[in-house]
C-alpha cells in the first residue's frame, strides 16, 4: 500500500456521529493520519509490532496501524458513541483480529506496548488536556507518535515536557490539519490550522 492510497482509505472512514466539544472530538484528517504512521512504518515502528492508540476516537489510527502491518493495536477510547464507529470501520476493513478494543479513559490503560500513536486534544476547549496523554504513553512505550499545534507556546512546553520525562525529539514535521465547522462556537466552515507530529524515543538509560 502506498501513503496516498492509505490517505484515501482513511479519509473515506466514517467519523463522529455525535462529537463532544468537551472532549475535542475532531476527525483526524486521512492525509495527517498518512503521514504519521508512514514515518512510523519507516522507522520499523509499525509492521510486526503492538501499538497503543490513545484516545482512538473512530479508530483513523488505528485502521491505518493495522493495515501496515501491526499484530495488534490496543484502540483506547471512553467515549462508548466513538467506539461504535470505531467498531464499523474495523469491521469495514476486516481488521477485527488486529484490533482490541479497551473502553476507558487512557490513564487506566496499563499494556505495555512497542509503538504508541496518538492525536491527544489540543487543549482548546480545557487546557493542557493533552498532558494526561503524553503522561501515559512515556510510561507505556519507549517510542511514541503524537500531534500537536504548531505553536511557539506549545512546542517549548513539548520540548521540556519529553525532555523531563526522558524522551527526546527524533522527528518533528508541521503539517496543515483541517477541522470543519461542527461545533456552536466554530465561525467558519472550514478551520485550516498548523500541526506538528513528532516522533518520541525513550534516551537509553533513562525510565
Amino acid at each position: 500500500m502506498k501513503k496516498k492510497h492509505l490517505a484515501m482509505v482513511l479519509s473515506r472512514l466514517e467519523g463522529f456521529r455525535n462529537p463532544k466539544p468537551e472532549l475535542e472530538q475532531y476527525r483526524t484528517p486521512g492525509s495527517v493520519a498518512a503521514d504519521l504512521l508512514w514515518l512510523a512504518l519507516s522507522m520499523g515502528d509499525i509492521e510486526n509490532k503492538v501499538v497503543a492508540d490513545l484516545g482512538a476516537g473512530t479508530g483513523v489510527l488505528t485502521v491505518g496501524a493495522c493495515l501496515l502491518g501491526a499484530v495488534k493495536v490496543y484502540a483506547v477510547e471512553k467515549d462508548a458513541s466513538a467506539l461504535e464507529v470505531l467498531m464499523h470501520n474495523v469491521r469495514a476493513h476486516s481488521i477485527e483480529e488486529c484490533v482490541e478494543v479497551v473502553h476507558s479513559d487512557v490513564s487506566e490503560f496499563s499494556g505495555r506496548v512497542d509503538t504508541v500513536v496518538m492525536n491527544p486534544p489540543f487543549g482548546s476547549q480545557n487546557p493542557h488536556a493533552d498532558r494526561p496523554f503524553l503522561i501515559k504513553a512515556f510510561e507505556v512505550s519507549d517510542v511514541v507518535y503524537s500531534i500537536h499545534l504548531a505553536k511557539p507556546a506549545v512546542r517549548r512546553f513539548i520540548e521540556a515536557f519529553v525532555g523531563d520525562a526522558g524522551f527526546s525529539i527524533t522527528h518533528r514535521v508541521t503539517l496543515p490539519f483541517e477541522i470543519p465547522a461542527q461545533f456552536f462556537f466554530h465561525r467558519k466552515r472550514l478551520e485550516r490550522i498548523r500541526v506538528d507530529v513528532y516522533r518520541f524515543q525513550r534516551i537509553a538509560g533513562r525510565k
